[in-house]
């Protein structure tokens, strides 16, 4: 894992993390109240998050791009196209399931980094992290079975989450190998690059029309870039120079928390004891997993 680094920042980390944090629990809440397909959501949100920050990548020559090695602009692509399965997957869960389900479950992506470390990159699990991923998984087990007796469509959602947990797993792994060599500004820029051409190319191939949709619609495309993107997961990209992954990865736990209160205000959706019950299991698992991580350096 690359080094924090140790020059200053111009801004708090930790303040950076709780704005982070903030801004991508609307996510859910945006894509609920949007009428167009998960995959046009998906397509619009990465092509204006594209959009806002190529400007500032390529002010002044495109200089972090310039630096970039052919390998890694290939890696950076690459977990585009997992960012890109991630957000057509888990907004069409967002379709199917409830909002405390799919979030929670989209959650369980530390068990999956780590998986993912082991057999890619030979990183040892410790044993109070294997305990902590039994019970998150456990859980995921309880809101899996509640759904099903509400219903296969429900217990569809819960099973597209869980893919797309795995799918922004692929995401994080790539650009943990990038993040500590390529600047913030190259790799966002080939990476939502890809990942808007991969969510526009097959919105294309599979005849969804970009228009007309209402103007709510348009509205919410643009907070899901400017708000859950630019200021969610670009600054959690930024924040990892700083700080270590594993504080991060704790922090997050407060986007499904989030999610599920503004489901309740703003929808009326609340989370069923069941729920509630497996959520818990779910986050103290990822808590213990992460901290024992974090201590053994994995």
């Amino acid at each position: 894992m690359p080094a924090v680094a140790t020059s200053k920042p111009w801004i708090n980390p930790y303040l950076a993390i709780l704005v982070g944090v903030y801004a991508v629990s609307f996510s859910s809440i945006f894509v609920r109240l949007a009428t167009a397909p998960p995959l046009i959501i998906a397509a619009y949100r990465l092509i204006f998050t594209f959009c806002i920050l190529a400007p500032f990548t390529l002010y002044g020559g495109a200089v972090a791009l310039k630096k970039m090695t052919g390998r890694q602009v290939a890696l950076a692509a690459g977990s585009g196209i997992f960012l890109a399965l991630h957000f057509v997957t888990w907004f069409t869960s967002l379709k199917y399931t409830s909002i405390a389900s799919s979030v929670v479950l989209v959650t369980t992506q530390p068990l999956f980094v780590v998986i993912g470390s082991f057999l890619f990159f030979k990183e040892r699990v410790p044993r109070v992290a294997m305990w902590g991923g039994f019970l998150a998984m456990l859980g995921s087990l309880v809101i899996g079975a509640t759904d099903f007796q509400v219903g296969e469509r429900a217990f569809l959602g819960d099973l597209l989450a869980l893919f797309s947990a795995v799918m922004v797993a692929g995401y994080m792994l790539l650009g943990r190998r990038l993040r500590g060599d390529v600047e913030i500004s190259g790799y966002t820029f080939v990476t939502y690059g890809a990942s808007a051409v991969v969510l526009a190319g097959s919105a294309l191939a599979g005849g969804f029309s970009f228009y007309p949709y209402p103007g709510q619609d348009w509205l919410i495309f643009a907070a899901l870039a400017l708000v859950c993107t630019v200021f969610g997961h670009t600054v959690f990209n930024w924040v990892l120079r700083y700080v270590q992954a594993s504080v991060v990865s704790v922090s997050i736990l407060g986007e499904p928390l989030g999610a599920i209160l503004w489901a309740a205000v703003f929808l009326g959706e609340n989370p069923t004891l069941r729920q509630v019950g497996g959520g818990a299991l779910i986050f103290a698992g990822l808590y213990l997993f992460t901290r024992a991580t974090a201590r053994s350096g994995a």
